[in-house]
């Protein structure tokens, strides 16, 4: 089978190494060879540590794509539009199945590449564009295809898990482990797509698609980054027995499918929670199944070209899906559960005035909105980044049993127009395990 790849990058270079090294292990999994015989690139004399003598140079991505040379179309060079989705579309058109990493491309075109793809009778697989060398997307599409999905949530952003992970360790704040993130290469020079959640609502709008058969619907996802978390918030989730971690969730409710990126607090005896530094892990819970964890790296050259590579060795074995796992025709619209309605529970951290009044002030706007309290901690002020300036407030930590997002929103808003607190309340969820 001959393949073309476009993108010459980290997982491009990985792939062509790695499709060279298990040639004859790929003979016997998928019962034919496969060789990569065409590739295309911004630079073609760039030292890349391949051998590409014997492959042949597309200086056109869109004329590689249609080529009658090859039989599958490998796109890597990544964007949510072109020249991506034009190379993706030409591949498709012309009779191939096609094989991307590509999550941006994905969450925007998904469905509409999708129905292309079906109506060809090719493949259109991606199961690197979503956790690295986890294999959700076959997990969800086809080894639980007979299941009932509830909620899938994860760790789907390893930049975001590795700050998290070093905040708590080091008892740093967030700007200095994101510096360090950034210098041991984790993080881009411009970290806001990683760090505001964005890169994983892409990821969750594919997840969501897959298990609830929902077109990819970016829009419906509510998003919330990890920037304002600070050294206090994890060291208390630590002593009431939490973590701290930027979840992707998707859950099917009576209200509609709700979709949600933020921090969340999640039990520290839980899988998820043992998930640290740059590693992914994607949680399923599914009817008449316990929750079901995959962990693996998220990222990285060889890991993003072995998932490449499985969905190649698919579509040589003869396997063919519907993308998202149903037809694109009965994937169904998002019917978006606003988040003003998520029921759970709620750590909630303020900076009270320290005078008379304060705490049954907060009591009582708690109260008008029904929210019963598990436990209340207050601290001492340390001076720290939390305090510095805030002279006479005291950090005071409320967790709360289930209650809604309406009505800790409004009742905070009341707090605030009593101007019994300094400062803006934090708010982290916590998700049921």
């Amino acid at each position: 089978m001959k393949v073309g790849v476009a993108g010459l990058g980290t997982v491009g270079t990985a792939l062509v190494a790695q499709i060279a090294r298990q040639q004859a292990a790929l003979i016997a999994r998928c019962g034919c060879a496969i060789e990569v015989v065409a590739v295309t690139a911004r630079s073609r004399g760039k030292d890349r540590g391949i051998d590409l003598k014997k492959v042949k140079w597309f200086s056109d991505p869109v004329a590689l794509a249609k080529s009658a040379e090859i039989d599958v179309f490998v796109e890597l060079i990544g964007g949510a539009g072109d020249p991506a989705k034009a190379i993706v579309e030409a591949a498709l058109a012309s009779g191939k199945s096609v094989v991307t990493a590509n999550k941006a491309l994905l969450a925007k075109h998904g469905v509409k590449l999708a129905a292309l793809a079906e109506k060809r009778h090719v493949a259109l697989n991606f199961e690197a564009a979503i956790g690295g060398a986890i294999p959700i997307v076959k997990t969800l599409r086809e080894g639980m295809a007979g299941n009932s999905f509830e909620r899938i949530y994860g760790i789907l952003n390893g930049t975001c898990n590795y700050i998290l992970t070093s905040m708590e360790r080091d008892k740093l704040p967030f700007a200095e482990c994101l510096k360090e993130a950034q210098r041991l290469g984790y993080a881009e020079a411009d970290p806001s797509f990683d760090i505001e959640g964005h890169d994983t609502a892409q990821k969750l709008a594919i997840l969501a698609s897959l298990a609830f058969g929902s077109k990819v619907d970016q829009s419906a996802i509510y998003v919330e980054g990890i920037s304002s978390i600070q050294p206090a918030d994890l060291a208390a989730a630590d002593e009431l027995g939490y973590r701290v971690k930027l979840l992707g969730v998707a859950v099917k409710t009576p209200k509609g499918i709700e979709q949600r990126v933020h921090p969340t607090m999640v039990r520290k005896d839980s899988a998820i929670a043992q998930v640290m530094g740059v590693t992914n892990a994607v949680t399923v819970d599914a009817s008449g199944i316990n929750p079901l964890t995959l962990v693996g790296p998220g990222a990285g050259g060889a890991a993003t070209a072995s998932a490449v590579l499985s969905d190649i060795g698919d579509i040589a074995r003869g396997v063919r899906t519907a993308p998202f796992g149903c037809p694109t025709a009965s994937l169904t619209d998002v019917r978006k559960a606003p988040m003003q309605r998520h029921e759970g529970g709620y750590y909630i951290r303020l900076l009270a005035r320290d005078k008379p009044g304060t705490a049954a002030t907060i009591a009582k706007r708690l109260a008008e909105q029904e929210i019963s309290l598990e436990s209340i901690v207050q601290r001492h002020a340390q001076g720290d980044s939390d305090t510095a300036a805030k002279v006479g407030s005291v950090p005071v930590i409320l967790i709360t049993y289930a209650t809604t997002e309406d009505a800790v929103r409004k009742a905070l808003a009341a707090v605030g127009r009593d101007k019994v607190i300094s400062g803006r309340p934090q708010v982290i969820r916590i998700e049921k395990n």
